[in-house]
């Protein structure tokens, strides 16, 4: 009798058991290798802040690449944007809640390396691949399996401004003036001089450094004890609020020679707080709509200018390339597992970038062109391409 009741019992938890599950295929979860309604693609940029302008011209670009690449192995993105606010701290909060909150399955960003290099420690503990926009500084990349970056890196940067002053302006003296709270600017001005010595034999001819630290108002003081040195040129790497206030107060202390700076510094408020002192400034960078990069350069001025009405920055061309490096992956991984996206962005070569040909190496970083601009009538204007 009671084994009796016994089967009896467990034939009815049985039946019961495959009613619950019958119940949840219907009205629960999707199975994991059902499609998902939608996939997320996460962006840290700062909205806000010191580098604000820097990531509003990025998003300019992301999101004008988001409008036409909505979809992807048919399914809808949904874009998520999080300020950074230009800080280390809310660099790592944003990427933590675009990862844990946002299930983001991969990130673009950021705008300023310290953001970028904040950033990349949560997302590499998460495993979930990031495409930095222009984060330029080594460090970004360096160990990390899952952070790669659109934009060409400092030692080819600080490379390209001293063989520009060895070959084109002919200097033989050069004062560097650096932003010591900036791991971008301080890295520039470490890779600048060692290109020097390589080119000229010697450090002999860099007669002058000087710092600063980000926000400072009053450049008097180092450009006093820089100019006492007489350098034929100034290289400054550094972010555009800094620099449009020390270029302005170089010319207005009588220095006439050419002053040199970074990627950073094209953006217009570079032009509109230093005014015509910005005039014959020159700038390494990566990307001018004047230059024939790639074939998908011009279709992109075209398409930005219906948009924007106005030419694109590096800056934007750089956001369009991160967010479709991250798309290509995507599509070319066949998955939204982020180690397969990983796999598939850095097995990237030879994309066809609207800022030139794109390869990604072993190190996570773009191999592709630079180019050099100046200031002209209160505009950038393309001078030279440089290749790796």
């Amino acid at each position: 009798m009671q084994k009796r009741n016994l089967f009896r019992l467990m034939m009815v938890l049985t039946v019961f058991a495959l009613l619950v599950s019958a119940c949840q295929s219907q009205t629960g979860a999707p199975a994991a290798t059902e499609k998902p309604k939608e996939v997320v693609i996460g962006v840290y940029e700062p909205m806000t802040g010191a580098q604000a302008a820097g990531g509003q011209l990025t998003m300019q670009g992301v999101n004008l690449a988001y409008e036409t690449h909505k979809e992807v192995l048919g399914t809808p993105i949904r874009l998520v944007l999080v300020d950074n606010r230009s800080d280390k701290a809310e660099s790592a909060t944003a990427m933590t809640r675009l990862i844990e909150q946002e299930k983001a399955i991969a990130v673009i960003g950021s705008y300023g390396s310290s953001n970028s290099m904040a950033g990349g420690e949560v997302s590499e503990k998460a495993g979930i691949p990031v495409m930095g926009c222009s984060p330029t500084n080594p460090l970004v990349t360096a160990g990390k399996k899952f952070y790669f970056r659109a934009c060409f890196i400092d030692p080819f940067q600080g490379g390209v401004m001293a063989k520009y002053a060895v070959e084109t302006l002919k200097a033989t003296k050069v004062a560097i003036i650096q932003d010591v709270a900036q791991d971008y600017s301080v890295g520039l001005a470490s890779f600048f001089k060692q290109s020097w010595k390589e080119l000229t034999g010697s450090e002999d001819g860099i007669v002058a450094e000087a710092s600063y630290q980000s926000g400072d108002q009053d450049f008097t003081a180092q450009l006093g004890a820089v100019l006492a040195a007489k350098p034929d040129t100034i290289y400054a790497p550094g972010y555009f609020g800094d620099a449009a206030l020390l270029v302005k107060q170089a010319r207005e202390l009588g220095f006439t020679g050419p002053i040199m700076g970074s990627d950073a510094w094209e953006a217009p408020e570079l032009l509109s707080i230093a005014g015509d002192a910005a005039n014959g400034v020159l700038i390494s960078t990566h990307y001018h709509p004047d230059a024939d990069l790639s074939p998908a350069s011009k279709p992109f001025v075209d398409e930005f200018k219906k948009k924007y009405n106005e030419n694109p920055s590096a800056f934007a061309a750089l956001g369009y390339d991160a967010y479709m490096l991250v798309y290509s992956a995507i599509e070319r991984a066949g998955s939204f597992d982020p180690t397969a996206i990983r796999d598939a962005i850095a097995s990237t070569k030879d994309y066809p970038g609207v800022t030139g040909t794109i390869s990604i190496n072993e190190t996570g970083d773009a191999v592709k062109d630079a180019v050099i601009l100046t200031v002209e009538n209160g505009a950038f204007k393309y001078l030279s391409t440089v290749k790796p």
